[in-house]
């Protein structure tokens, strides 16, 4: 480690952590210079727990010698702050104490994804990274194997979705998924059933579905507020729904998921996941 002392806010080597607010500028320059920060102590430790290399180390003064033990092993500089000199450079309370530069770990492919799997979730243009990390944290609750996403999701490695899934979205398999043209043959080719969790006329009842589900399941979630697009609806095999009570129609998507993901683990044995 190379500790430094932090002074100057707007020192050129902080730029990793400047202007974090700007979501603009975030989704710009992470994925471009392969990028992702995470943040809390417990974060960064399962981060490195799962191989991801660090880049650098933003930290508070008195949360020094509780991660110093981490980075030991790593020749990666340590920046070393006040809270009101370090608020001005992240431009929030940093209440975890901590935020680590990591590089992102390249994504496998789809097809190296799905060989050993038999339960996935399919997260289509959901854009709110609360929501995409809860279903991370679900996911690895849960015994599902993996997580595709489609491009216009959000990023699971987005600061604020790290730390909601508690450090699961760098634990759980996850990459892109293309369009629907190219991503239901893939997942057809791997075995899988699509079902997509929606409200529909003909929909199947969740615990019907559950009772006798396929092998290989994967499990499509869309976008807050409109649901699923008509794409994915018409690549799906079937349509899944939970029935509501009171004239609610619909839980959370990152609630729906749990329920969903909860249900069909009943009917699940043998997965790859109680083995790990």
């Amino acid at each position: 480690m190379h500790i430094s002392r932090v002074t100057d806010p707007a020192a050129p080597e902080l730029r990793d952590y400047t202007e974090l607010t700007d979501v603009v500028r975030r989704r710009l320059r992470e994925p471009a210079e392969g990028l992702y920060l995470a943040e809390s102590i417990k974060v960064i430790e399962r981060a490195l727990a799962a191989g991801h290399r660090p880049r650098s180390l933003l930290v508070l003064e008195r949360y020094l010698d509780e991660i110093a033990p981490l980075f030991e092993p790593w020749d990666v500089p340590v920046y070393v702050g006040d809270l009101d000199v370090l608020e001005v450079v992240t431009g929030f309370v940093m209440h975890r104490g901590a935020l680590a530069s990591m590089h992102r770990p390249v994504l496998p492919t789809v097809p190296d994804l799905l060989r050993d799997a038999r339960r996935v979730v399919v997260l289509e243009d959901i854009v709110d990274h609360t929501n995409v990390g809860a279903i991370f944290r679900a996911v690895a609750g849960l015994g599902a194997d993996a997580v595709l996403v489609t491009p216009r999701c959000a990023d699971p490695l987005y600061r604020r979705a790290v730390r909601v899934s508690m450090g699961a979205s760098l634990q759980i398999p996850w990459t892109r998924l293309g369009e629907w043209d190219e991503a239901a043959p893939q997942l057809r080719e791997a075995g899988f059933t699509i079902a997509a969790l929606a409200l529909a006329d003909d929909a199947v009842d969740l615990a019907d579905f559950a009772r006798d589900a396929p092998e290989r399941v994967a499990l499509v979630l869309g976008t807050e507020g409109d649901g699923l697009t008509r794409a994915a609806l018409d690549a799906a095999d079937t349509v899944v729904t939970i029935p509501m009570d009171r004239g609610v129609d619909s839980l959370n998507v990152a609630s729906a998921a749990a329920v969903a993901l909860w249900s069909l683990r009943a009917g699940l044995t043998g997965s790859p996941t109680e083995s790990r």
